[in-house]
């Protein structure tokens, strides 16, 4: 990549006056920034609003035509010109992407890496958040469709899990205090959702810096892989805790369907990876955020792959599962987090723990896991 291609920062985040502020405050410390922003409230109109403006003002203002109805395809073709030709004009010293407000910075983020080079170069992706409204915007399972932010008629996605997803892919959450002042509470849930985060004021010369530092796009991913991913470690701060719950048997997948509003219900948020007795070749996913939960299938455990697979793996998913691996299971664990205000751990704990086969069920081995009652074929193999 060359030296002199134009740095790319990201900023994305639902708080959108905090979003606003973060790309104000990166305009007015580096001078010669740009900050590029598309509008996808104007999709109905069958275009984007694509805005270019620095520290003075708007620079351009003009439309991109949606792709195949959607107006975060739209974003994701209308991108990488634009800073293609920004890096052309040889004017511009930081591109500051604002990142419209249900946008991910993970799928932008792979973008502009993928096919920036050699003409711009990801630098930075931050989320700004105001700490006051985290939770609420993690709390709130609304679709983004009733909220007008759904960016496509087939987004499905809710507030809460879309956020915890803004916040916790990034390396710097951008701290900008609103009306309301946060309270100790509030710093502590921001800090057990992203450990691994940097939290910057935004009015701290540091934001700056963090804006071009660098973003590796791979280990990001890692980090969010279910197999591999960093997640929360114990903590209890200030009323907000976090549970991590380990197991090595695996769930009776009745009992652990019957259990799912409850656990659902029992966290602001929870995430991890699951195995069921009746799948022991699936590693599946766990994500849930305002009382909304997502099951999938991550792919197979690497201790249900022949040996020469293994070769295929980055060695990030092959490190992992060596630190979960059993001598009987291999790499197949249970492994949740649940962070919420007013946690009961121990009733968390509890119900899980009951979820699991029973020592009578357990000597039944594979075979006869195999046929325990299929209560998450609706769930993993849905009928199209």
């Amino acid at each position: 990549m060359s030296a002199s291609a134009l740095p790319v920062v990201l900023v994305a985040g639902l708080h959108r006056d905090a979003r606003r502020t973060a790309v104000e405050r990166l305009l007015a410390t580096v001078p010669g920034s740009v900050a590029l922003h598309h509008d996808l409230s104007t999709a109905s109109s069958g275009a984007v609003r694509r805005t270019v403006r620095d520290r003075s003002g708007v620079l351009d203002e003009s439309e991109a035509p949606l792709v195949n109805d959607c107006a975060c395809c739209a974003l994701r073709e209308d991108l990488i010109p634009e800073l293609e030709r920004l890096a052309a004009a040889g004017t511009c010293r930081l591109a500051v992407v604002e990142l419209w407000d249900s946008v991910e910075p993970k799928a932008m983020a792979e973008v502009v890496a993928a096919h920036g080079a050699p003409e711009a170069r990801l630098t930075g992706v931050l989320t700004a958040v105001d700490p006051a409204l985290v939770l609420p915007a993690l709390a709130c399972g609304d679709d983004l469709a009733e909220a007008g932010l759904a960016a496509a008629p087939s987004d499905q996605r809710t507030v809460g899990d879309t956020f915890a997803r803004q916040v916790e892919y990034v390396s710097v959450l951008a701290l900008v205090p609103g009306p309301e002042a946060p309270d100790d509470a509030d710093s502590a849930l921001l800090a057990q959702l992203a450990p691994a985060a940097r939290h910057v004021p935004v009015d701290s010369v540091d934001l700056a810096a963090a804006a071009v530092a660098g973003f590796d796009v791979e280990a990001a991913a890692a980090r969010q892989h279910p197999a591999c991913a960093l997640l929360p470690q114990e903590a209890d701060a200030h009323g907000v805790s976090t549970l991590v719950w380990r197991g090595h048997r695996p769930f009776h997948p009745g009992r652990l369907y019957a259990a799912l509003e409850d656990l659902t219900c029992a966290a602001t948020r929870s995430r991890g990876r699951f195995w069921l007795a009746d799948r022991p070749d699936a590693l599946l996913s766990w994500d849930a955020a305002g009382g909304a939960l997502c099951v999938e299938n991550a792919g197979p455990w690497l201790a249900s792959l022949p040996d020469a697979a293994w070769e295929l793996v980055p060695a990030i998913r092959r490190v992992a599962a060596a630190l979960d691996w059993h001598p009987e299971h291999g790499d197949r664990a249970q492994h949740l987090t649940f962070t919420s205000p007013g946690l009961d751990g121990e009733g968390v704990r509890s119900l899980l723990e009951s979820c699991l086969l029973t020592d009578a069920e357990y000597a039944a081995g594979p075979t006869g896991w195999r046929r325990l009652s299929p209560a998450f074929d609706e769930l993993l193999d849905p009928v199209s």
